[in-house]
């Protein structure tokens, strides 16, 4: 059976162009994310430094599109792989869409990748897995409390950002396809 997609979602108080400039700009972005200690912009791509449990593995990625949609809404889309021989994740693909909203903007991503290291790789990604997760959604909340009270992610206690402020199932997959704003 092959794993979920990986899916976070949220609100963040601020307009559409600030969040865009914090997600899409390498040097902001590596401010907020947990899961990369360095994104360096090269020749139309960049070069992304992961340092997980002790290891640190590096990869390349590219925007493959990024569309701004009649409703205001933008979708970037992301293409990313590893050769890293450390590496778990062999190569994967996401998106980031931005939907405007009376108050903010709601902030998603949607991503999957595939594993390396045949079925040790496959065991090792259901820990794997869930804890990206769990990264993906707390970095989302570091990020929102970054641009709602500017507080520098630098500056921001590990314990303020929460992984349990964002949505993590896609709509399709509940019961309430109604989302609002995170607690």
């Amino acid at each position: 059976m092959r794993p979920k997609a990986l899916y976070v979602e949220t609100v963040i108080r601020t307009d559409l162009d600030t969040l865009w400039q914090h997600t899409q700009d390498p040097a902001l972005h590596r401010r907020w994310d947990l899961r990369f200690a360095d994104i360096s912009p090269i020749d139309g791509h960049f070069r992304y430094t992961s340092r997980f449990l002790g290891v640190t593995v590096t990869g390349v990625g590219t925007s493959a599109a990024s569309c701004t949609w009649p409703d205001g809404s933008r979708t970037s889309v992301l293409r990313f792989a590893s050769a890293d021989p450390l590496s778990l994740i062999s190569a994967g693909a996401g998106f980031w869409r931005y939907t405007p909203l009376g108050d903010g903007v709601r902030f998603v991503t949607g991503f999957d990748y595939g594993t390396r290291w045949g079925r040790s790789g496959q065991l090792a990604d259901r820990v794997f897995r869930p804890v990206f997760g769990w990264l993906t959604a707390w970095s989302f909340d570091r990020l929102r409390l970054w641009l709602e009270t500017g507080t520098p992610p630098e500056e921001q206690a590990l314990t303020a950002p929460s992984a349990a402020r964002c949505v993590r199932t896609r709509p399709r997959d509940r019961a309430d396809s109604q989302v609002g704003a995170p607690a």
